[in-house]
């Protein structure tokens, strides 16, 4: 299990500051196989990819109020091994996935249309797997709707996202 060093760059922001130096220096103070786990006022995807240049995933939750919990996860972990977010959703280690798709060559939409119509079909519990070109941003509230739960982030090269899904239980 991954553990966690936790960086709140709210009071920074509020303060009119920039939080990148003070991300930087937490990076330096991890451990071997630590994590960091950001809290920020917006979705920092920027930081997505510089993160990305320096073997961490991520996985992006949304608070309340708009506020982001994101965990960056040294590349070596898998992101389904997280043991748990702050809202207390214990991901555990999901099963592995019955439905395994490869978007990376379609256009907006048909990603976010293949994983909907296959997350749909999914038994209660049960997980898919689908590598992307980019984060899917406009599929994660649709799946909240819907009552599903993912881990995504993008994979070593920087280039795929990998997300998984399961269905609600």
């Amino acid at each position: 299990m991954t553990a966690y060093l936790d960086v709140d760059v709210r009071p920074i922001l509020r303060a009119g500051g920039e939080p990148f130096s003070a991300i930087m220096a937490a990076l330096e103070r991890l451990e071997q196989g630590q994590g960091v786990r950001l809290y920020a006022p917006f979705k920092p995807v920027p930081l997505f990819a510089v993160m990305a240049d320096k073997g961490f995933a991520h996985s992006a939750n949304a608070m309340e109020g708009g506020e982001w919990e994101v965990l960056f996860t040294p590349a070596a972990a898998k992101p389904a091994q997280v043991a748990a977010l702050s809202n207390g959703f214990n991901f555990g280690a999901w099963p592995e996935p019955r439905v395994k798709l490869d978007n990376r060559d379609l256009e907006p939409p048909e990603p976010m249309v293949r994983i909907l119509a296959a997350a749909d079909k999914l038994e209660p519990g049960e997980t898919l797997s689908a590598l992307l070109r980019r984060e899917p941003v406009f599929l994660f509230p649709q799946l909240e709707r819907r009552g599903f739960r993912w881990l995504g982030g993008f994979a070593s090269d920087g280039a795929t996202y990998e997300l998984t899904v399961r269905a609600p239980s």
